[in-house]
């Protein structure tokens, strides 16, 4: 169960939720897709006319890039799950980190405003900026976020709906 539906409140059900976009994948990927095909190069490559020491310092050294390259992907995964963004029908949940974790917890009535921030990239793949001001506090950001607009718009319903 994730963080957001571990601390509902009585009476609080998600709305809306969301996470980073599978972009923040790419330089984990593309790591570990280097690392993975240089591990099996030299896994292929390795001379087996080579003395036998020499054979099993570069068959642990393609074991170890393999190594590397799964630990790379498995970072980037833990990064991407590890933010959690929920609209609930009383506030805003927002969660980053894993181990050290960082939570903004907003009542609806005390957000000012919600700003998406897309590139023409974030636009064509689904991804942007969100920068949440509540009031009398600091903007934060949030970077990379999967469908922003719609996670504005599910914030503005919920704002709207707690106002009346």
């Amino acid at each position: 169960m994730s963080y957001i539906e571990n601390n509902l409140l009585p009476g609080e059900k998600v709305i809306y939720k969301t996470r980073l976009h599978w972009s923040v994948l790419i330089g984990s990927a593309s790591l570990a897709l280097l690392l993975a095909l240089s591990g099996w190069a030299v896994l292929l490559f390795a001379d087996p006319a080579l003395r036998d020491p020499e054979l099993k310092s570069m068959q642990i050294a393609g074991f170890v890039l393999l190594f590397l390259a799964v630990c790379s992907l498995v970072r980037g995964l833990l990064k991407r799950n590890a933010t959690e963004m929920s609209v609930t029908n009383r506030r805003l949940v927002i969660k980053t980190g894993l181990l050290s974790r960082r939570t903004i917890e907003l009542l609806l009535g005390k957000v000012e405003s919600i700003q998406v921030q897309e590139s023409f990239v974030g636009r064509m793949l689904g991804y942007g900026t969100i920068i949440v001001h509540g009031t009398g506090g600091t903007p934060e950001s949030f970077h990379k976020i999967a469908h922003p607009l719609e996670f504005r718009r599910q914030m503005e319903q919920q704002v709207e709906g707690h106002d009346k």
